[in-house]
C-alpha cells in the first residue's frame, strides 16, 4: 500500500509536475484518523498537497523563489469536512438533509439513496412515486418498484437518487468500464493561444482571475482553495436557483459573489464580458445544459483565448452516465463505498464514509488542474481544459487500499479539531472556521475577502 508521499508523487508527475517539487512537501501524522475502512486521511492529506504544491510551483515560476508546503494530516482531513465545523455566532449548522433525504427499501430487496435537499428534486421523486413528501408515504411507495427500474424512472423524470451497488457490481458497468480507461484528472490543450505573462503580485495567484459557476461543495471548494493563494475569485450565481446557505457561508471565503441570470440574452452578455477577462473558468454543469448556454469550453476558447477551463461532472464525460446529475452521496451509493462501509462496520444496508470525501477531494483536484494547467499556459500557450468527476475521484479513492479494523477509530473530538479554526468576520455575522491545511511558507495561504451573502456584488472584476 503506498504511503501519502507515493500517492502525491503519482498525482503530481501524471500532471506534468517536474519530481524535483516533491521534495519541498512536507507531510505529518498518520493513518486512520476518522473510523472508515477506506483511507480517507490520506486521501484528504494528498488531495490538500498537490493543490498547496501547485501553488508553490506557481510562485517560483512568478519569482523565481522555492518554498516548503507543509500539510498535517489531521488539519487535511478537518478541512475535508469544514462545512460541519462552521459556527456562525457561536451555533452549529442547521440540519443538513431535507426531511425525506436518505436511505430506503425498494421492493426487490435493495436500498436506494434520496438526495432531496433541492426543491425540484424532491419534487421530481414524488412525482415518480405518486406520493407525499413524507418518509412513511416514500418508503410505502418504494416498495412496490424495483430498484433499478426506479432510480432510472426517477432520473428521467430530473431527480437525484442513486441504487445501493456493491462493488463488483458498478464495476462490471458499461459506465464503470468506461471510466477506468480515463486518468484521475484530465488536462488536454484545445485551443492555440499566445503565452500569457504573468501579472505583479505577492502571492501564487495574485492577479489572476477566475469566474467561479459552481454550487454545493467540490466547484465551490475548489474556487476557495484558489482565493485561498490570492486569486480574485468571482461567484456567479442566479436569483432564483436554490442554494444552500451553510455552504455558501462555508465555501465563500475569499469571494466575491454576483447575480447574473443565465436565462435571459442580458444576462448571458454580461456573463461573456466577464469570461473575456477572466484567466480560470470553474464551471459545474451538465454538459449541454452549459453549451445551450454558450458557454462551452470550446466556446469560451473562442471567447478568451488562452482561457483555462475547468470542468466538474458527477460521473465523468465518457460512458453512458455522463449526463446524469448526481452528489457526492449518491456516487458513494451507486459505486460501492457505502455497500463497502456498510459490511466494515457489520450495517444491514448502506453506510457512508466519514465525510463528503468525493466533494472535497475533487474541489482539491480542480484547484490543482486549473493551476497545473495555468502554468503550462504561461509557459507554452493554448487555451486549456481541465476535466474532474466525483466518480473519478472515488474510484482513485477506492485504489489506494483498505483498513483493517478502520470502524474501531474514534471519532475526532473538539479539543482534535479546535487548533484548526479560526474566527472571521463575514456578511452573515462572526464565523469559527477552518483554515487552510496547505501551510507555505514564504507565500502564506489566507482569504481576504470575507464571505457574504449571494449576490452581494456587481457582476464585475476588481479594478
Amino acid at each position: 500500500m503506498q504511503d501519502v508521499s507515493e500517492i502525491l508523487a503519482d498525482i503530481w508527475t501524471a500532471a506534468g509536475g517536474a519530481p524535483a517539487a516533491l521534495a519541498d512537501v512536507k507531510l505529518t501524522g498518520a493513518e486512520p484518523q476518522l473510523p472508515s475502512s477506506f483511507r480517507v486521511a490520506a486521501a484528504a492529506q494528498a488531495s490538500i498537497s498537490a493543490a498547496g504544491l501547485a501553488a508553490a510551483e506557481i510562485w517560483r515560476l512568478r519569482s523565481g523563489q522555492t518554498q516548503e508546503v507543509a500539510v498535517d494530516m489531521r488539519h487535511a482531513v478537518v478541512e475535508c469536512r469544514s462545512e460541519r465545523y462552521l459556527r456562525l455566532d457561536d451555533k452549529p449548522p442547521p440540519p443538513a438533509w431535507d426531511k425525506i433525504a436518505g436511505v430506503y427499501r425498494t421492493g426487490d430487496g435493495r436500498f436506494v439513496r434520496l438526495h432531496t435537499n433541492f426543491p425540484h428534486h424532491r419534487n421530481a421523486v414524488c412525482r415518480v412515486l405518486s406520493c407525499n413528501a413524507e418518509r412513511d408515504d416514500v418508503q410505502a411507495a418504494l416498495m412496490r418498484w424495483d430498484g433499478e427500474a426506479f432510480e432510472t424512472a426517477a432520473y428521467a423524470e430530473g431527480g437525484v437518487v442513486a441504487l445501493m451497488r456493491p462493488h463488483d457490481e458498478w464495476s462490471a458497468t458499461p459506465h464503470a468500464q468506461a471510466l477506468a480507461k480515463l486518468p484521475l484528472i484530465t488536462i488536454e490543450k484545445i485551443a492555440d493561444a499566445a503565452p500569457r505573462r504573468w501579472p505583479a503580485g505577492d502571492r501564487p495567484l495574485a492577479g489572476l482571475r477566475v469566474l467561479d459557476l459552481s454550487r454545493v461543495i467540490a466547484g465551490p471548494v475548489a474556487g476557495r482553495t484558489l482565493a485561498a493563494h490570492g486569486a480574485d475569485v468571482l461567484l456567479i450565481s442566479g436569483p432564483d436557483l436554490p442554494a444552500i446557505p451553510w455552504l455558501t457561508m462555508d465555501t465563500g471565503r475569499g469571494k466575491l459573489t454576483s447575480f447574473v441570470e443565465l436565462k435571459n440574452a442580458e444576462g448571458r452578455r454580461v456573463l461573456r464580458d466577464l469570461l473575456a477577462q477572466a484567466d480560470i473558468v470553474s464551471q459545474g454543469y451538465r454538459p449541454r445544459a452549459i453549451e445551450k448556454l454558450g458557454f462551452s469550453p470550446e466556446e469560451a476558447a473562442r471567447i478568451n483565448p488562452g482561457i483555462v477551463y475547468v470542468t466538474l461532472s458527477a460521473y465523468g464525460h465518457a460512458g453512458p452516465w455522463a449526463e446524469r446529475r448526481g452528489f457526492d452521496s449518491l456516487v458513494q451509493t451507486a459505486t460501492g463505498f457505502n455497500h463497502a462501509e456498510g459490511q466494515a462496520a457489520g450495517v444491514d444496508g448502506p453506510k457512508e464514509l466519514p465525510a463528503q470525501m468525493l466533494d472535497h477531494a475533487t474541489g482539491y483536484f480542480m484547484a490543482f488542474g486549473a493551476m497545473m494547467a495555468k502554468a503550462r499556459q504561461a509557459r507554452e500557450g493554448g487555451s486549456w481544459h481541465v476535466r474532474v468527476s466525483l466518480a473519478q475521484t472515488g474510484r482513485w479513492l477506492w485504489d489506494l487500499g483498505r483498513i483493517a479494523g478502520g470502524h474501531a477509530t474514534a471519532d475526532l473530538k473538539a479539543d482534535a479539531v479546535l487548533p484548526f479554526i479560526e474566527a472571521v468576520p463575514s456578511g452573515f455575522g462572526e464565523l469559527s472556521a477552518v483554515r487552510h491545511a496547505a501551510m507555505l511558507s514564504k507565500t502564506p495561504a489566507f482569504w481576504a475577502r470575507p464571505a457574504m451573502p449571494l449576490g452581494s456584488h456587481p457582476p464585475e472584476w476588481p479594478g
